[in-house]
């Protein structure tokens, strides 16, 4: 029997379609790779920058519908 241990190494998980659209959204247009967490009502999109996490703010209705997501779009300033 295989252990957990052995098993999760080799697993590669998918990212959702709404996580991989994100990233490539704020990749192409503010050449940075956010850190992005899905969670059952919502999607936290973390920054590197102040600056940064304002500029998305203003757009998170067109980041919303790139995404192809009803969940709520939160922004935050973080590593």
């Amino acid at each position: 029997m295989d252990q957990l241990g052995n098993i999760l190494p080799n697993k590669r998980f998918a990212e959702p379609p709404a996580v991989i659209l994100i990233k490539q959204y704020i990749q192409e247009k503010y050449e940075t790779t956010p850190t992005v967490t899905i969670r059952p009502q919502d999607i936290i999109i973390t920054v590197p920058s102040a600056a940064l996490a304002g500029s998305l703010r203003m757009e998170l209705h067109q980041l919303q519908q790139h995404a192809q997501t009803d969940k709520r779009l939160s922004i935050r300033i973080g590593h």
